[in-house]
């Protein structure tokens, strides 16, 4: 890019130098791995909202397992530092802490469409007139799909049973009062509700305290879909008395394509003998799994949804990436540089862009996450070649369909600079049109 045409440009770039030079987590930046533009240059990233950087430590610690198995075999399931038996549960105090819950609600398995499946074959549970599942009209395919084939598997009609709400009128996102007021009108003909923690589309985060406080109190059964959500936003999933939730880990968590997924549940559930659930053998009590009765004992935790012993080299880089959020000082130290971030990221949007960007993401702080979703204006064209071209130019975001650019500044790695780089970048190639 050459260099900024606006006059306000240099004086937002000393303010963003001023910014990470006082910026406590700045050094985690070096702890991660940068692709790299033609010219040898880090690249400038701003999509860890659709695959997180790897974090050095990562290879470490896969190397370990991978030595373990070069020079145990199977005997690697109990010796070592940490054996492969017990691996999980070296994860979970780690992701309790990010989810805001006991350890023993928490369980890393499986994928996140694998999970939610799971999830529902215990929790909806249609009766009568009430097997109806709240979700939003745009809701990520996966869970759309997920909550469509239950249905059907259910032998019901989703044209009937599934609700999805759409956004209020003139904006994309939804407000929570109109979540709220849905399920109070509707409460009798809701099984469940499945909404997401923080939108993929908008960035919009969710009341997931208010949404599941009202549910309760008509008791509807609270699911929700933290994709966008763990290692981005605060969250207190036993506080706030949540049925269930799932996420995936290779996002904000840094853990690698196709980690395996993180899973909720509330120990209410748990402890509960009557609980039904799709059953594996890992799944079964710990002191008589191996006993080989065939007769089903459930772990009377989260760990109890577990299915099969799980992947050891997934676990290894998902560990790598809890010791740093560990390190750095864990949410709430990251919340607090990702609202200055995205707060700076708005003050450099409305000085150089506001008449050719719309923000579809909430203004208000608590409302978001890392995500901005920007909304391109052009007299002629599609913004896809605006970001076609900013892609050209080493700078990483992420293009939805119609005209949406999703940039996020992660605060593990990314800085105030890179946040003004890309829209100094923008503003010239919006210039150029």
């Amino acid at each position: 890019m050459n260099e900024s045409q606006f006059p306000l440009a240099s004086e937002l770039f000393d303010q963003a130098r001023q910014l990470d030079a006082a910026d406590p987590i700045s050094v985690f930046r070096e702890e991660f791995h940068f692709p790299q533009t033609p010219a040898g240059e880090d690249e400038l990233y701003l999509v860890g909202n659709s695959l997180g950087l790897q974090p050095k430590r990562t290879r470490e610690y896969v190397m370990q397992e991978l030595d373990a198995w070069q020079s145990l075999g199977v005997r690697g399931h109990f010796q070592g530092d940490y054996p492969w038996m017990p691996y999980h549960e070296f994860l979970a105090e780690g992701m309790a802490q990010l989810v805001g819950a006991q350890a023993d609600e928490v369980v890393v398995m499986n994928t996140l469409t694998v999970n939610l499946h799971l999830m529902m074959a215990s929790f909806y549970r249609p009766e009568g007139k009430r097997n109806r599942i709240l979700l939003e009209s745009h809701a990520f395919p996966s869970d759309h799909y997920a909550v469509e084939s239950q249905i059907q598997w259910h032998g019901l009609d989703p044209a009937e049973c599934m609700v999805l709400l759409e956004p209020d009128g003139g904006r994309e996102t939804i407000l929570t009062e109109r979540i709220c007021e849905y399920i109070r009108e509707h409460h009798d003909e809701l099984a469940m509700i499945l909404l997401p923690g923080v939108q993929y589309y908008t960035g919009q985060v969710f009341d997931i305290r208010v949404i599941t406080e009202t549910a309760h109190e008509f008791g509807i059964l609270a699911g929700f879909d933290l994709a966008h959500a763990v290692g981005n936003v605060p969250l207190s999933l036993s506080q706030w008395g949540v049925d269930f939730a799932c996420w995936c880990t290779y996002k904000y968590l840094n853990s690698g394509p196709g980690a395996v997924g993180g899973c909720f549940v509330n120990a209410k559930h748990s402890q509960d003998p009557a609980c039904r659930r799709l059953a594996g053998w890992w799944g079964h009590d710990k002191e008589s799994r191996f006993r080989m009765e065939n007769r089903f004992v459930p772990i009377r935790t989260a760990e109890g949804w577990q299915l099969s012993n799980p992947p050891i080299l997934s676990l290894a880089a998902i560990r790598a990436s809890l010791d740093v959020f560990q390190r750095v000082g864990g949410m709430p130290k990251l919340r607090e540089k990702s609202l200055k971030l995205t707060g700076f990221f708005s003050h450099c949007l409305d000085a150089l862009l506001a008449e050719q960007v719309e923000t579809l993401t909430p203004q208000d702080p608590s409302s978001r996450g890392c995500q901005l979703s920007l909304s391109i204006h052009l007299r002629e064209g599609s913004g896809k070649s605006v970001y076609e071209q900013l892609e050209l130019a080493g700078i990483r975001t992420d293009w939805r369909e119609p005209n949406v650019i999703r940039a996020a500044p992660v605060p593990l790695y990314n800085s105030y600079q890179d946040v003004y780089r890309f829209v100094d970048a923008l503003a010239q190639l919006l210039g150029e049109r």
